[in-house]
């Protein structure tokens, strides 16, 4: 079956302005806030969104961190496959400070758990809050919902949301494939 084009590139450069723009509003010079992307998805999002919040807020003093999740995942050790972790880049304190975790699609909600954990390791926030491309919003397993949503996607658990950006993909744009039994 041929995969359901959800969003094309203008629309989601218009979904990543307004998250910008809401973040810029919400914590205007981010002096108390800083923007933690899950890795590996949550990266290229999060990078994206730091540059139009720079290019709309240019004296601010935003941070922009990745976090590496894979070995605080509950399901680490379920699978033969040899999972590859990413790096984690965190080199400012989180300590008292608004955590806005980025990632690109929010499904059952286990990997923000394990960023939960992960996050731990590096101090204690003032408040964590979490900012999605996407949110699965009838597949959640865990009670977790974003705080900045770009947008809702109805789909079954047979189906699988795909993010592709143009650095690595060749495109902006997002897919709903059906998964092959």
């Amino acid at each position: 079956m041929k995969p359901k084009k959800i969003l094309n590139a203008n629309e989601i450069s218009t979904i990543l302005h307004r998250l910008s723009f809401q973040l810029i509003e919400d914590h205007n010079l981010f002096n108390d806030t800083v923007l933690i992307a899950i890795q590996p998805r949550g990266g290229l999002l999060a990078k994206r969104i730091s540059n139009l919040i720079n290019k709309h807020e240019i004296n601010n003093n935003l941070k922009l961190g990745f976090l590496d999740i894979t070995f605080f995942r509950d399901d680490f050790r379920r699978s033969e496959k040899v999972l590859k972790a990413s790096a984690t880049e965190i080199d400012f304190t989180i300590e008292n400070k608004t955590v806005v975790l980025v990632d690109d699609v929010l499904f059952t909600g286990r990997s923000i758990r394990a960023a939960l954990n992960a996050i731990q390791s590096f101090g204690r926030p003032k408040a964590i809050q979490l900012l999605t491309l996407i949110d699965r919003r009838f597949s959640r397993e865990l009670p977790i919902q974003p705080d900045y949503c770009g947008t809702q996607v109805d789909s079954r658990l047979n189906e699988k949301v795909i993010v592709n950006w143009d650095e690595n993909d060749g495109e902006d744009s997002v897919y709903l494939y059906k998964n092959k039994k």
